[in-house]
C-alpha cells in the first residue's frame, strides 16, 4: 500500500515531515510522496527521515520490518478559467534553481493575496490579525485553510468547511485570487526539474465527459505525463473514468489520500476515508517515466 499525495507543516498539513514518515511506517505503507503546496521546504527533512527509517529496517530494529520509500514531490496551483487545477510533480530535483524561483514567486503571490483577504474579511465584520492566522500555519506559508481555522477559533463559523462555503471559496466574499502559473508552465517547470507532472484530482476542474477528455488531451499535448486516478474523494465511476483517460492518452497513473491531518481529520494517510487502496506498482511507472525522459536517477 502506498500514498503519493500527503502534506506537511511546510504547507497546510498538521504533521511534520518526520511525523508523516512515522505514521506511514506504523500503518505499513511501502511508499509515500511528500507533495506540499507550492513548497519543497520540507523535502530535506522528509528524505532524511525516510533514510533513517530504512536504516532501522536494515538493522532489523523496525517494528514491522518494512522499508518505506520516500518520493520527493510538490503540488503546484495553476491558473484555469474553470474550477481549479493542481499539478503534482514527482521525483523532482527539489534543489533546482528555476523550480525554487517559481515556487518563491507563487508563495509571494499568496502573501499578497492573504493581505487582501484580511481586508475583505474585516469589511465583512470578521477582523483577523496576521498573527492569529499565522498561528495555524506551522513552519511555512499561510493559506486559506489557516484563515478557516482562525474563523472557527473565533466562533464565527462552526467548521472549516463552513468557512469555505460562506467566505473563503472561489467567488465568496472573503476570497481573493493570487498569482498562479499557466497549466503549460506548471508542466514545464516540473519536467525541467527532472520530475513527472501528474494532474491532481481532475474533478476540481469542474469538467465532465467530453469536455474533461478534451482538456486532458490538451494537457497531454503540453507534456502532462500522468493523472491521479486513485483518491480519497472519488466515486467508483470517477476512478474508472480517470483510469480510462490514462489509458487513452498513455498517461501514468498516480493516487493518494491528500492527507492534511487536523485540517481534515476524516482522511487518514494511506486509506483516505477507509477504503482507499493505491496499488504499489504505480511507483515503478513513475520511475520509468523519469528514465524515459532522460532524467535518470
Amino acid at each position: 500500500m502506498i500514498d503519493l499525495h500527503v502534506h506537511s507543516t511546510f504547507s497546510d498539513g498538521s504533521l511534520t515531515p518526520e511525523q508523516l514518515v512515522d505514521r506511514a511506517r506504523d500503518i505499513g505503507l511501502t511508499a509515500i510522496a511528500l507533495t506540499d503546496h507550492d513548497s519543497t521546504g520540507g523535502i530535506n527533512r522528509f528524505v532524511a527521515a525516510c533514510e533513517t527509517q530504512r536504516s532501522e529496517v536494515r538493522g532489523q530494529r523496525s517494528d514491522n520490518g518494512q522499508a518505506l520509500l520516500g518520493i520527493q514531490g510538490v503540488e503546484i496551483s495553476a491558473n484555469v478559467k474553470h474550477g481549479t487545477l493542481h499539478m503534482l510533480g514527482y521525483l523532482i530535483d527539489h534543489r533546482d534553481g528555476d523550480l525554487e524561483n517559481v515556487l518563491e514567486r507563487i508563495r509571494e503571490g499568496r502573501n499578497i493575496r492573504n493581505e487582501e483577504m484580511l481586508d475583505r474579511l474585516k469589511k465583512l465584520g470578521l477582523e483577523l490579525s496576521r498573527k492569529e492566522v499565522a498561528a495555524f500555519a506551522g513552519d511555512d506559508v499561510v493559506g486559506r485553510p489557516h484563515f478557516a481555522q482562525a474563523l472557527v477559533a473565533r466562533g464565527w463559523v462552526a467548521s472549516t468547511e463552513a468557512a469555505f462555503e460562506l467566505y473563503l471559496a472561489k467567488g465568496k466574499p472573503g476570497y481573493a485570487d493570487r498569482f498562479r502559473l499557466s497549466p503549460s508552465d506548471s508542466i514545464s517547470v516540473i519536467r525541467k526539474a527532472g520530475g513527472v507532472p501528474i494532474l491532481a484530482h481532475p474533478f476540481t476542474l469542474e469538467l465532465d465527459g467530453k469536455a474533461l477528455k478534451k482538456y486532458v488531451g490538451e494537457l497531454a499535448d503540453m507534456g502532462l505525463q500522468g493523472i491521479e486516478a486513485y483518491y480519497s474523494e472519488y466515486s467508483r465511476e470517477q476512478q474508472q473514468e480517470y483510469l480510462r483517460l490514462a489509458e487513452e492518452f498513455k498517461l501514468a497513473v498516480s493516487g493518494g489520500s491528500d492527507f492534511h491531518g487536523k485540517l481534515n481529520p476524516k482522511i487518514e494517510i494511506g486509506t483516505g476515508f477507509g477504503s482507499l487502496r493505491v496499488p504499489d506498482g504505480l511507483v515503478e511507472e513513475l520511475f520509468r517515466r523519469v528514465n524515459d525522459c532522460g532524467h535518470g536517477r
